[in-house]
């Protein structure tokens, strides 16, 4: 069977839908940094859809900065930069479309000089990311970027050419301000509070130590909107492309499987004009923020609230945790005790109604997402997610049990063993800095409250530590099924 390419998109599988403008035709005016599944599944198909209405100005360069980026420039390269997005809904029903948004990949760690060109190219009006939380060097706790991280420290004194997103982005920027070109608009997609204040705090921070009047030009041309995105999209298996290649025939070495569920919502501020993403589905408000915690207290951190407690307990997928009755109780616990009581009313939204959606989401087994995927970089997460919900809900008095257990779930889970005696691979980027905290904790059960960038000073408040220590107790004594069915037995 011949690659998924440009020479054999139109003699696909019937069942399969592939773009029908003329790829040639189009122009990249967005350059998307950090081109992973997500991204793939959510905004290059909404940008998909824009170029099909005849809008072909806006096509996509993504590019890849990091070394473990090389296959997908392999994939992109060999495949025109066409790829499979495979929906898979609950009750077994399957819906493939090929994807044709992304016209060019660059790899900057083979050459970044093509990586500015294009972030410099008049034609770009916007930039977009997908980096990870921890990518932006903003700590949840005081707010200020890190500016001694090695990556930023190598690109403000090496005096060669930078790597770092903010170095790329910083040079970008530098070359269009002395050629008398506009700023772009940088829109984040990554999972976080305010994600285009955090964005404008990392690249004007980095950039004013490199040079403080192209930040204060950044201030005047430079625009970062906020934006909420869902669409739960697991890690591509090898079973996926077994089976996109048995059903539909198509060769493809990097498809995508995703939800049918999707959503976008994005602050309408541009300073170069923007795709007109409202025809395609897109909410353009002009306030984030209630859509934005909506998201992250009862999706992102019910991942948190399941993950830790139900790969203890010896679950390996979402699905299979939400389809155990005490697990989901205890996750409906969370979202309609802790989490809700603060979130503000959501535009359009009844919260009641959103619950159930995701717990149905939740549930969907076509999808195969993993626990391992939810819970990596869980020091991240566990600080960007849950721990918002605990601070508000001290300093209301309200119930913090579910969120308190999670924590403490964490915080077993980083153990690196499960309860069955098997290794759980814990992936995090903080992990060498919590090693001696995790080492600690069994004679020192608050150990790991010690990492002030997680948790701040929320270990201060004796009711967060007390559950916590209560919880850490019950998972050790009596296992995460006993300690879910107990919680479970509360909310009843």
């Amino acid at each position: 069977m011949p690659p998924l390419s440009n020479a054999t998109l139109h003699s696909l599988h019937p069942a399969v839908a592939v773009p029908h403008y003329g790829r040639t035709t189009v122009g990249t005016s967005i350059v998307h940094i950090g081109v992973g599944g997500f991204h793939r599944s959510h905004q290059a198909v909404y940008v998909d859809e824009v170029l099909a209405r005849g809008y072909r100005e806006w096509g996509i360069c993504g590019v890849g900065l990091l070394p473990s980026d090389h296959r997908m420039a392999q994939v992109m390269h060999e495949q025109d930069c066409l790829y499979t997005v495979v929906l898979k809904d609950i009750d077994g029903a399957s819906d493939p479309r090929v994807v044709g948004s992304l016209v060019r990949y660059l790899f900057a760690p083979d050459d970044t000089e093509p990586v500015f060109a294009a972030l410099a190219d008049p034609a770009t009006r916007m930039v977009s990311m997908t980096i990870t939380e921890g990518g932006y060097l903003v700590s949840d706790v005081t707010g200020e970027f890190d500016a001694g991280h090695p990556e930023v420290v190598a690109d403000l004194t090496s005096g060669g050419m930078p790597r770092s997103v903010f170095g790329l982005v910083a040079e970008a920027l530098a070359r269009r301000k002395s050629r008398g070109l506009p700023g772009f608009t940088v829109v984040s997609c990554d999972n976080m509070q305010g994600n285009g204040q955090v964005a404008r705090s990392a690249f004007t921070s980095f950039t004013r130590l490199r040079d403080p009047e192209l930040a204060d030009w950044m201030d005047e041309n430079v625009a970062f909107p906020s934006s909420m995105v869902d669409r739960i999209t697991p890690v591509t298996t090898d079973d996926d492309r077994q089976d996109l290649l048995a059903r539909y025939e198509v060769a493809d070495a990097w498809p995508v499987v995703a939800e049918p569920y999707t959503q976008w919502v994005l602050e309408d501020r541009f300073v170069t004009g923007r795709p007109p993403l409202d025809e395609v589905g897109v909410q353009l408000v002009d306030d984030v923020e209630p859509y934005e915690l909506m998201k992250l207290r009862l999706l992102n951190a019910g991942h948190q609230v399941m993950g830790y407690l139900g790969y203890l307990a010896g679950h390996r997928f979402v699905h299979e945790v939400c389809q155990d009755a005490d697990f989901a109780a205890v996750l409906m616990r969370y979202m309609e005790n802790e989490a809700t009581p603060t979130l503000p009313a959501v535009p359009g939204i009844d919260l009641a109604s959103y619950r159930r959606t995701l717990l149905a989401r939740f549930s969907n087994p076509a999808i195969e997402d993993s626990l391992a995927r939810i819970c990596t970089d869980g020091s991240d997460r566990i600080s960007k997610f849950v721990m918002p919900v605990v601070r508000h809900q001290l300093a209301r008095d309200g119930d913090i049990a579910v969120a308190a257990t999670a924590v403490a779930g964490w915080a077993r889970y980083l153990e690196g063993v499960d309860e069955s005696n098997r290794p759980i691979e814990v992936s995090d980027r903080r992990l060498e800095e919590l090693a001696p905290l995790v080492a600690a904790q069994r004679a020192d059960p608050e150990a790991i409250l010690r990492a002030t960038e997680v948790f701040g000073d929320v270990p201060d408040h004796p009711r967060f530590r007390s559950s916590f220590r209560e919880a850490l107790e019950s998972l050790r004594t009596r296992g995460a099924r006993a300690t879910a069915e107990a919680l479970a037995a509360r909310r009843r």
